[in-house]
């Protein structure tokens, strides 16, 4: 008996051992994909496009095209996130937030990571493509892919109008929805890209300020790394939370909503702007955290503020 559990032991048990260290490297290195997706981001934008394309839908049911563009969005958003980590790499080695990313960290190595985007980002494409009927969508998803790849990531390291390109391609998933349902863009998809547009700046200045230490230390061209005191961030917050209530408000002249939606619009307005304006009067990290979890909450609320009230 002894012979047998000394055999047990030296065979089975390190056999088992070497296949706990596999299962446990697969599940890491697929943390580590995951983690270049940025999951939470990518979930947003696809949330925008369909949300897009079924206020276009002249039914409540939307047709398949929608969905889709929704999977090959999917595909290029996440081809355009491991890809700015791959240009990013440096700067996100300087960074306390970003350090433990998988290329800094160098648990993946560049050519694996340029490979894996490039590759997504192609099939995204291809597959939209072939599966949406009328090129507009596809064509605007490259225009995003593009803008955000190689516009917005480089520009990070040299101007503070960063913000303002990067919300451009941040304001057009919905634009793809739109059109991947119309074949168009016309006054609809416009006034979506503006209440996205709009939106993000702020969300991103709340970013900027909370993590202005991170920026500075990897010599990112953010506005509250040059503004200590916080005034230019406070007024460039204010001003857009302003802008959003009537831009907010457009879609009732294009009768894309009703009255409900007029009043919910603006309730959600100023819950937004209630944080702003604290964060106006006392700039700290807990008061920019307020502002973007407003945020966090304002966007897809009014998406589906704008979405219930063309049915109800």
């Amino acid at each position: 008996m002894k012979a047998v559990a000394a055999t047990f032991v030296e065979t089975v048990l390190p056999a088992e051992a070497y296949l706990d260290r596999q299962r446990s490297a697969s599940e890491s290195r697929f943390a580590d994909y995951l983690q270049l997706i940025r999951p939470r981001v990518a979930v947003m934008v696809l949330v925008t496009v369909a949300l897009g394309g079924w206020l276009a839908a002249p039914g409540v049911v939307p047709p398949t095209a929608l969905w889709h563009s929704v999977l090959g969005v999917g595909l290029v958003t996440a081809g355009a996130s491991i890809l700015n980590q791959l240009l990013e790499r440096d700067t996100d080695a300087r960074m306390h937030r970003t350090r433990h990313r998988p290329l800094p960290a160098g648990r993946l190595g560049a050519y694996e990571v340029l490979t894996l985007g490039a590759t997504a980002s192609v099939t995204g494409f291809v597959y939209m493509a072939l599966t949406v009927p009328d090129p507009t969508a596809a064509l605007i998803t490259a225009f995003t892919f593009v803008l955000y790849v190689f516009a917005y990531t480089p520009t990070k390291r040299t101007t503070t109008l960063n913000t303002l390109i990067g919300a451009v391609p941040g304001a057009l998933p919905p634009v793809i929805g739109w059109s991947a349902v119309t074949g168009r863009v016309d006054a609809g998809a416009v006034a979506l890209f503006l209440l996205v547009f709009v939106w993000q700046v702020p969300h991103f200045l709340a970013i900027a300020w909370m993590y202005r230490e991170d920026y500075r230390r990897a010599s990112l061209k953010m506005l509250p790394v040059d503004d200590p005191r916080g005034d230019a961030t406070a007024r460039q917050m204010l001003l857009y939370g302003l802008t959003l209530v009537p831009v907010s408000l457009w879609p009732l002249a294009l009768h894309l909503a009703g009255p409900a939606y007029a009043f919910g619009s603006i309730v959600l307005a100023l819950a937004f702007l209630w944080p702003i304006g604290t964060f106006c009067r006392r700039r700290s990290i807990a008061a920019a955290r307020r502002v973007l979890r407003a945020s966090l909450v304002y966007l897809p609320g009014i998406l589906v503020l704008l979405l219930t009230s063309k049915y109800f």
